[in-house]
C-alpha cells in the first residue's frame, strides 16, 4: 500500500480511525462559534452587497469553514488558518493538544497560538510550535495553561486572530504575513505578565540573547516525510528586556516561560520562521514585518488577500452564497505552502525535504494530487497562472532534488493515495501552455515513473508498475487497491501522452497513448463496473459494488465505475450509449446509499458522509466522483447536470461546513468552479464542460487585463453563448476561455 497511516487492512491516508457521518451542510456550528469577521484597521461590520461588485469580500471569508469535524466525521476536517496567500508559515488556534484534531470550534478555552504545517489530520504536524501570552503563576502543561475564551466575541480571520482570554484578562492578536507573524497582548490584570512557548520533542537548540531581546528554538517534530536534518527554525523578538526566562523540561516537550515586569501592559513578540537556519528567520522576519506597527502589518494582509480575492467577483446570490464562494476561495488560496526563502540578495532558495541540503531555487509543499487535480488545479490554470508556474517548477525541482517526482509531497516524499496524479498536473499544463517551468524535465520525470520501478513505500513511483507493465493492469491478488492503481495508471498514461506531444516526442506520444487504454483490461461488460482482476486474468469474486475497500479506495464499485476521465466517450460506448449511461448515473444518484465496510472492518467516515445526505451513492464527500455530475452533460442530458450541481452547491455547501474533508482546495475549487457555471471534466483535454452558475454575474480577471464576464439569465431552454456566438456542444476550450469576453448562460425558469 502507498498509504503511510494504513492500520487497518486495505486502507488508505484518510480511513485510519475515519468513520461517521455528515448531518446536512445547512447547519451552522453550534455552541455560538466565532464569527470569522475580516480584521483590518477598521472594523468590517457593514452590509453585504446585494448587487455590483463586492468592495471587502475579506469580510465575508469565515474561517472556521469545515472546523468542527472529528476522526469520525468530517464536515471539513479544515483549521482555521491565519497567513498570507500560500504563506509558509500558518497560524491556529489550539484548544488540544498532543491529537491532529488540535481545534473544534465547540471548545471554549485555548492552549496556545501554534504554528502549524498540517496539511491534514490525517498526516499530522510537523515543525510546530505553540505561543501564549499569560499573566501570573503558570502551570506550563497544555491543558493546565488553557484559558476560557467567547468564541461568539472572537474576530477570527485570514489577516488577523483575536480573542479576549478570560482566566488571564487579556486581548490578544496575531497578525500573519507569508513566513512570520506578530502577537500583541494588552493585559487588563495587575499580575506580571509572562510569554511562553511550546516546543515538541525533548531535543532542539534554544538560543536566548538578553541584550538583543530575542530568543532562537528549534521544532524538529514530524511524523514522515523530511530528510534526517529537518528543522524549523523560529526567531522571537520582544519589544522590551525580559526579567526571566526559564525552560522548563517536560515530558515529551519543552517550555519557554518568558516573564516581565508588574507594569508592563502590553507585550508585542515578533516571531520569524524559516526552514534554513536562525539567520534566515531573522532575515524573514526583518524582511516581513521589521518596526511595522500592528496596524500596518493587519492593514497589507487585508490588502493582499482582498487582491486575490478580487480576481473573481460575483454579484448577486444570496449573503450565504457570497459568504460560502469567497470562504471557498480563501480555502483555494493556502495550499501547496510556500517552501522558499529569500537569501540575502533576494535570491530564492530553500531547505530541499527531498535531499536535505539548502539549494537555490523555488520550492512548495502540502499538495496531494491525488485530491486536488480535479479541480484545484484547473482552476489555477484559468485565474492565476502565473503562480501556477512557478507551483510546477517546485515539482519540477524536487524530481531534480531527490530522482523521482513526488506521489504525495509532504513536505518531501511521502507514501500516500494511488496512483501518480502528478501526471495529470503536467499534462493539463502542457495542453494549456502554461509557462514558466521546465516541461522537458518534467517530462524526464513522469517518463521514469511510467517506466521503471521506484519505491512506492517511500513516496515515489507507481505501485504495481512492474506487473502493469507486463500484464497492461495491476493484479488483485499482487498489489491492493488494484483497480485503482490500474485505471489511475491509464489515465496517468494519457496525461504522459499529452506532454509527450507538446514536446514533439511522437512515438512517446503513440506509446502512451495506447497504454491509456489499458482501463479496458478491468472494465467487465456483464456488470458494467470497473472490477478488480487477478493475476490469472480472472475476476475477483464475489462482486458487491456496495463493498469498499480494494481493488478500491475510499470507495466502492459505484463510485469508481467512471476514474476514466480520458475517454468518457469510451465508457459510454461500453454501457451501451447515452441513454444507458444516464440511466446508469441515474441509478447511482437513486440507490440506497448502503455499504458493506469490506477490508476496513469498520465504518469509516465517508461511508458515515455518503449515507448522511440524499444522494445515493454519489458521494460528494471524495474526489474520486467530483465529476461524474458533468458526465450528463456529455451524454446530453446538460439539464440533469444542472439539475444535480445546483443541488450538490447548495445542500452540500454552505460558509460553515463541507461535504467531508477539505483536502487542500479540493472540495473549494469544485464548487468555484461550478458556481461560475463550467468545469473540466478531464484535465489533460484543455475543454471544460458547461453547467449551470450560481450568480446572476460574475467577473474573471484574467492575466493581461483581460476578463471574463460571466452572466445568467432566465429563459425558456438551457444554452450558452461566448461573445455572442452559440456553444452548441456546451463545451468551450480553455484557449476561447481565456481570451475573456462574455459568457452567457441562459437557464430555464423554476
Amino acid at each position: 500500500m502507498t498509504s503511510i497511516t494504513e492500520n487497518l487492512a486495505g486502507a488508505s491516508r484518510r480511513t485510519f480511525l475515519k468513520a461517521t457521518g455528515f448531518a446536512a451542510a445547512a447547519a451552522v456550528l453550534d455552541g455560538g462559534a466565532a464569527k470569522a469577521e475580516a480584521s483590518s484597521s477598521t472594523s468590517h461590520s457593514g452590509p453585504v452587497s446585494k448587487s455590483g461588485p463586492i468592495a471587502d469580500p475579506l469580510a465575508l471569508v469565515n474561517i472556521l469553514q469545515g472546523t468542527d469535524s472529528t476522526p469520525y466525521f468530517s464536515r471539513g476536517n479544515t483549521l482555521p488558518i491565519a497567513t498570507r496567500p500560500f504563506g509558509m508559515a500558518h497560524w491556529t488556534l489550539q484548544s488540544t493538544a498532543n491529537t491532529p484534531w488540535m481545534f473544534h470550534p465547540s471548545e471554549r478555552r485555548v492552549q496556545g497560538l501554534r504554528s502549524t504545517h498540517q496539511l491534514s489530520p490525517w498526516l499530522s504536524d510537523y515543525g510546530h510550535a505553540a505561543f501564549l501570552p499569560f499573566c501570573g503563576e503558570i502551570n506550563p502543561e497544555a491543558a493546565a495553561r488553557a484559558s476560557s475564551y467567547r468564541p461568539e466575541d472572537a474576530r477570527l480571520a485570514p489577516n488577523s486572530l483575536r480573542f479576549h482570554l478570560l482566566r488571564y484578562q487579556v486581548d490578544v492578536e496575531l497578525i500573519p504575513t507569508e513566513r512570520c507573524a506578530l502577537i500583541t497582548a494588552q493585559f487588563s490584570k495587575a499580575e506580571a505578565p509572562g510569554f511562553l512557548f511550546d516546543i515538541p520533542g525533548e531535543h532542539g537548540d534554544i538560543k536566548p540573547d538578553a541584550s538583543a531581546h530575542t530568543i532562537g528554538f528549534t521544532s524538529t517534530a514530524n511524523q514522515g516525510g523530511v530528510p534526517d536534518n529537518f528543522a524549523t527554525y523560529y526567531a522571537l523578538r520582544f519589544h522590551k528586556p525580559w526579567q526571566s526566562f526559564e525552560v522548563k523540561e517536560l515530558k515529551g516537550h519543552r517550555v519557554g516561560v518568558v516573564r516581565f515586569a508588574a507594569t508592563d501592559r502590553a507585550i508585542d513578540v515578533r516571531i520569524g520562521t524559516s526552514f534554513i537556519s536562525f539567520e534566515q528567520a531573522f532575515r524573514n522576519l526583518d524582511n516581513e514585518i521589521g518596526t511595522q506597527s500592528a496596524d500596518e502589518v493587519r492593514a497589507a494582509g487585508a490588502k493582499v488577500w482582498n487582491e486575490y480575492l478580487r480576481r473573481i467577483e460575483i454579484e448577486g446570490g444570496t449573503e450565504e452564497e457570497q459568504r460560502t464562494f469567497y470562504s471557498c476561495m480563501y480555502r483555494t488560496l493556502l495550499f501547496p505552502r510556500m517552501w522558499h526563502e529569500p537569501d540575502a540578495n533576494g535570491k530564492m532558495h530553500h531547505f530541499s525535504a527531498f535531499n536535505g541540503k539548502v539549494v537555490p531555487g523555488v520550492m512548495y509543499a502540502d499538495h496531494g494530487y491525488w485530491d486536488v487535480y480535479r479541480a484545484w488545479y484547473p482552476f489555477m490554470t484559468i485565474i492565476f497562472p502565473e503562480r501556477l508556474g512557478e507551483i510546477l517548477q517546485a515539482w519540477v525541482n524536487a524530481y531534480q532534488e531527490g530522482g523521482w517526482l513526488p506521489q504525495f509531497p509532504c513536505p518531501g516524499y511521502r507514501a500516500c493515495m494511488s496512483g501518480s496524479l502528478i501526471d495529470s498536473v503536467f499534462g493539463d499544463a502542457a495542453v494549456k501552455g502554461i509557462g514558466g517551468f521546465d516541461l522537458a524535465t518534467a517530462y524526464a520525470g513522469l517518463k521514469k515513473h511510467a517506466t521503471q520501478a521506484g519505491d512506492p513505500d517511500k513516496g515515489y513511483g507507481r505501485t504495481g508498475i512492474e506487473f502493469y507493465l507486463k500484464d497492461n493492469y495491476v493484479p488483485a491478488d499482487k498489489i491492493d487497491q488494484s483497480a485503482v492503481e490500474t485505471v489511475d495508471a491509464a489515465y496517468g498514461d494519457f496525461c504522459i501522452a499529452q506532454v509527450a506531444k507538446a514536446l514533439g516526442k511522437q512515438e512517446d506520444y503513440a506509446y502512451f497513448t495506447q497504454r491509456s487504454k489499458n482501463w479496458r483490461q478491468l472494465f467487465d461488460a456483464k456488470t458494467g463496473f470497473i472490477r478488480g482482476k487477478n493475476s490469472d486474468g480472472s475476476w475477483v469474486e464475489p462482486f458487491d459494488p456496495f463493498t469498499w475497500g480494494s481493488p478500491y479506495e475510499e470507495g466502492a464499485a459505484w463510485q469508481h465505475r467512471w476514474d476514466v476521465p480520458h475517454d468518457i466517450p469510451g465508457v459510454i460506448e461500453a454501457l451501451g450509449g447515452n441513454e444507458k449511461a444516464v440511466a446508469a448515473l441515474e441509478l447511482m444518484l437513486s440507490s440506497p446509499a448502503n455499504f458493506n465496510v469490506g477490508v476496513y472492518g469498520q465504518e469509516i467516515h465517508e461511508m458515515s458522509e455518503m449515507a448522511a445526505v440524499p444522494f445515493g451513492q454519489y458521494a460528494h464527500s471524495n474526489q474520486p466522483v467530483h465529476h461524474l455530475l458533468y458526465i450528463f452533460t456529455a451524454a446530453g442530458r446538460p439539464d440533469l447536470t444542472r439539475h444535480w450541481t445546483e443541488r450538490v452547491m447548495r445542500e452540500l455547501y454552505s460558509s460553515s461546513t463541507f461535504a467531508g474533508d477539505e483536502d487542500t482546495g479540493s472540495m473549494a475549487a469544485w464548487y468555484i468552479l461550478s458556481s461560475i457555471g463550467f468545469y473540466q471534466l478531464c484535465p489533460g483535454k484543455p475543454e471544460y464542460s458547461l453547467g449551470s452558475p450560481l450568480f446572476p454575474r460574475a467577473t474573471l480577471h484574467l492575466p493581461g487585463n483581460k476578463q471574463l464576464v460571466v452572466e445568467t439569465a432566465t429563459g425558456g431552454s438551457q444554452s450558452a453563448s461566448l461573445n455572442g456566438e452559440l456553444v452548441g456542444d456546451l463545451k468551450i476550450e480553455h484557449s476561447a476561455l481565456v481570451k475573456g469576453g462574455q459568457l452567457r448562460f441562459t437557464v430555464p425558469r423554476a
